[in-house]
């Protein structure tokens, strides 16, 4: 699971991310978004984004109509627009539809929608000016983040709101926030991830003039099909989706190292996890969550101790480890597809083509094809975004349920204090941080059925839309929540790791993540709040180093 970087070395921003239309990848929206890394268009995307303004620059002069060059937009398709207004027209297009609502948008995602939204005009099919391009390149990299609201994208035509939102800067319009440091601004490590992406920027806030005046930028006067060009599309959703896949591939990686932590500490049985029994149902998650907790758990002491006790069986939430979370891998797996997919894709429209390649009844001219579709609309995200989310409702369910038998006092093993508070009775221990965990489970049940909704819009027009943006913020209020179960989870089985006998020795893996967490979190010595304690854990989970320093020393 994951692009083979991502264990292998720790992500930087210093090297800058080549944008060529056709090789972004989550990992390089997590530098750019994150880590501030700078980004540089190839000759080639340079090369195909000027043939793509010449052959509209050819519609133009044919005085054909084409949507979104010289007509209205949505239900005013027909309305023809004279040459002299087409200026206007796109300025008016960014003006109409910035209004978008809620909390403003932070710096990752802000630089997601950014880098996506270039790449996409990179492919050379949006019919852009070079000009354009190099103002989003320079904007990313001077740091010259618009201000752009939360809310207001149906996921079709695109995420048209929050792009005009961040499309008014370029025009001198808006507001921007001048932020040019190259980390997280948030206080915590520049790799770790926020648990939203409407986190507050931190900067100077600015005009849009001004902004683009920090960088020696002037604003520009869009061109036909520009501001078009630049709202229709699947920016926010798939910049957020991207971010989603780096870190929820990094949740169920530590929730299968809390889940091996709390198998040994429970005495608990490896046995599920042996190899024959996912060769014979060979699901892919399955057998490799199965294969992360033989090789966490091998060489285990704790595990050998009790390999001939009478219990014959454990309860589900340790004995159905493999099956769960191989399940939530496979859906993981699934979104990261169609993000791999739709970050290289062409989502605008119209589209623009050699007319050789073009079916002969587009408009256009001999030399020029122009194409009317619906490649913005965000379907193919959203629908996985929902399966996500109850994917990652899933995974928390069950790192809740580990979290319970290592607490309650009816269910957990004898060696354990009830609660796992040092002086039962007198102290609480963990008995609150499972009910915070529990909250969290019940707050992620509520979620996911975006995709499955649709409000008519533009006088019926654009009659069936996706709500991807709305899915992928109910997702990442999902990961966020079960990052902060499984964290829960990891800080309770260190926790419970103190009341083995100090003779056994923890598995090659379940020993570095011991001590991952007991670098952050001392043991109990009575009751403290455990916010910071099970915050801590989170971001070892979120800047990635639990899976790095994981499957350094483990098989992976």
């Amino acid at each position: 699971m994951g692009e083979p970087t991502d264990r292998a070395r720790r992500p930087t921003g210093d090297d800058p991310v080549r944008v060529d239309g056709e090789t972004l990848t989550p990992a390089d929206v997590e530098r750019v978004a994150r880590l501030g890394a700078p980004v540089e268009l190839t000759d080639e995307a340079m090369a195909n984004v000027q043939t793509a303004r010449e052959r509209i620059e050819d519609v133009v002069a044919s005085g054909e109509p084409v949507y979104g060059v010289n007509t209205g937009f949505g239900e005013l398709v027909d309305e023809r627009i004279e040459p002299d207004e087409l200026e206007r027209l796109q300025h008016n297009l960014l003006r109409s539809h910035a209004s978008g609502a809620g909390d403003e948008l932070g710096r990752e995602a802000v630089r997601a929608m950014l880098v996506t939204r270039l790449n996409a005009l990179a492919k050379g099919h949006s019919g852009v000016r070079p000009i354009l391009v190099d103002h989003l390149v320079t904007m990313l990299n001077e740091g010259i983040h618009p201000v752009v609201r939360s809310r207001g994208s149906l996921g079709a035509s695109g995420d048209l709101a929050p792009l005009s939102h961040m499309a008014l800067v370029l025009i001198g319009e808006g507001e921007a926030i001048v932020d040019r440091s190259d980390g997280a601004t948030d206080g915590r490590d520049s790799g770790a991830a926020t648990d939203r992406a409407d986190e507050p920027m931190t900067g100077r806030r600015l005009p849009g003039d001004e902004a683009l005046a920090t960088a020696g930028l002037d604003p520009l006067s869009l061109a036909p099909k520009e501001g078009l060009a630049l709202i229709n599309g699947t920016q926010l959703t798939v910049g957020l989706a991207a971010l989603l896949v780096v870190d929820a591939e990094r949740v169920v990686e530590a929730a299968d190292a809390a889940g091996a932590l709390t198998t040994e500490v429970t005495m608990g049985s490896t046995v599920p996890s042996h190899p024959v029994l996912s060769e014979v149902r060979p699901h892919s998650g399955h057998r490799e969550s199965a294969k992360r907790i033989r090789s966490l758990t091998a060489d285990s002491e704790i595990v050998e101790s009790h390999r001939n006790c009478d219990r014959v069986q454990d309860a589900y939430s340790l004995r159905c480890l493999p099956q769960v979370h191989g399940a939530v891998r496979e859906a993981v797996a699934h979104l990261r597809e169609a993000v791999a997919i739709e970050l290289n894709s062409a989502t605008d429209n119209p589209l623009v083509f050699d007319a050789d390649d073009a079916d002969p009844r587009a408009s256009g001219t001999d030399r020029a094809a122009v194409l009317s579709g619906g490649n913005f609309h965000g379907e193919p995200l959203a629908l996985r975004l929902d399966y996500i989310t109850a994917a990652l409702t899933e995974l928390a369910a069950i790192s809740e349920r580990r979290v319970d038998r290592l607490l309650n006092p009816n269910l957990q093993e004898d060696h354990l204090p009830p609660f796992l508070a040092t002086e039962s009775g007198v102290e609480s221990g963990y008995m609150i941080a499972q009910y915070t965990a529990a909250s969290l489970v019940n707050e992620n049940r509520s979620l996911g059925r975006a995709a499955t909704d649709n409000t008519p819009v533009s006088g019926g027009q654009e009659d069936h839309v996706s709500m991807s943006a709305q899915a992928a913020d109910h997702a990442r209020t999902a990961l966020a929540n079960a990052r902060h179960v499984v964290a829960t989870e990891l800080c309770a089985a260190a926790e419970a790791a103190e009341y083995v006998d100090d003779d056994l020795t923890h598995g090659v893996g379940t020993s570095v993540v011991y001590d991952l967490v007991r670098e952050r979190v001392p043991p109990l010595d009575g009751d403290r709040p455990l916010t910071d304690d099970i915050e801590a854990a989170a971001d070892v989970v979120a800047d990635g180093t639990l899976t790095r320093e994981l499957w350094s020393v483990v098989e992976s």
